[in-house]
């Protein structure tokens, strides 16, 4: 199927274009999705029991209190087991992290980072070490899709999105399977109020952008909202104007942007001086390296 016909193909509405992240932005599933089902699926499919204590502490750094928050899924497993090899426990017990040579190839020549696209790719080459990573993240699907239920919106993310679709044309921009995203979505009736959601099939945030917005709207009209570094470097990569959601501060970053921001870009006043501070809070949000980086 080609997902990504469905952004290119999409027709302006409205004078203005909003591009929504989903997990950690609209919906408080971050935390959840994290500790409760990739952590969890993790230190079962790649044996990690005798490391689960610095194993979760490093993958919540990674996925919810860092500037990698966010990413998809393959890039930050990855990004943990790295981090992991540098721990002083790790090194002084000698422990035997997973091999995933395998995991890096593929992203190197994959574009799609998505669940069907790596199933693909292990079945035209087998690979052991891979196999762990595909029952990992297909595990992960499988129960967040059985068990994951009612996660609500922040209340002002709700009411944004409510009055932003009467004046904006909104796509939401995401790296969360397709699925989960249309289920939770619809299950909050909010998939009206937008013209399409794009996941991690559609390619990179960066490819959604350009895909939905570049060249159909003028430049200081287009805007997106994220709460990660991901989501600023897909709007930047753009020359896209953004909008953060800070962690830990969610439902009073979408009042802020409710009452000032989305004023100051109506206006054509956002860019500059405005930007660039709600920019410098964002940056101190999110720290690069752990506290227990040695």
């Amino acid at each position: 199927m080609d997902y990504q016909s469905t952004l290119r193909n999409l027709k302006p509405r409205h004078e203005f274009f909003i591009g929504i992240d989903s997990d950690g932005c609209v919906f408080d599933t971050m935390d959840v999705k994290q500790k409760e089902f990739f952590i969890p699926n993790a230190i079962k499919y790649f044996n990690l029991y005798d490391i689960s204590e610095e194993l979760r502490e490093t993958w919540e750094f990674v996925n919810l209190y860092s500037i990698f928050r966010g990413g998809n899924r393959f890039n930050s497993i990855v990004k943990v087991f790295e981090l992991l090899e540098k721990r002083k426990k790790i090194r002084d017990r000698k422990c035997k992290l997973p091999e995933i040579n395998s995991l890096k190839e593929w992203i190197k020549r994959e574009t799609k980072l998505s669940n069907a696209n790596l199933r693909i790719y292990f079945e035209s080459a087998y690979d052991a070490d891979l196999e762990k990573v595909l029952n990992w993240t297909e595990a992960v699907n499988k129960d967040i899709t059985l068990c994951l239920r009612n996660i609500p919106p922040f209340p002002h993310a709700r009411s944004a999105v409510e009055h932003l679709s009467s004046i904006s044309d909104i796509v939401i921009v995401s790296q969360t399977p397709l699925e989960a995203l249309e289920r939770e979505w619809k299950e909050h009736d909010l998939t009206k109020y937008v013209n399409t959601i794009a996941g991690q099939e559609h390619g990179t945030k960066t490819e959604h952008l350009a895909m939905a917005a570049k060249g159909k709207y003028s430049g200081n009209k287009i805007l997106m909202i994220g709460d990660a570094k991901g989501d600023l470097e897909a709007a930047k990569n753009n020359d896209f104007l953004f909008y953060p959601i800070i962690s830990g501060n969610e439902d009073e970053s979408w009042k802020d942007f409710m009452d000032e921001g989305l004023g100051k870009f109506i206006n054509g006043e956002y860019s500059g001086k405005y930007e660039d501070n709600l920019l410098r809070k964002f940056g101190e949000s999110l720290p690069e390296h752990p506290s227990w980086q040695d």
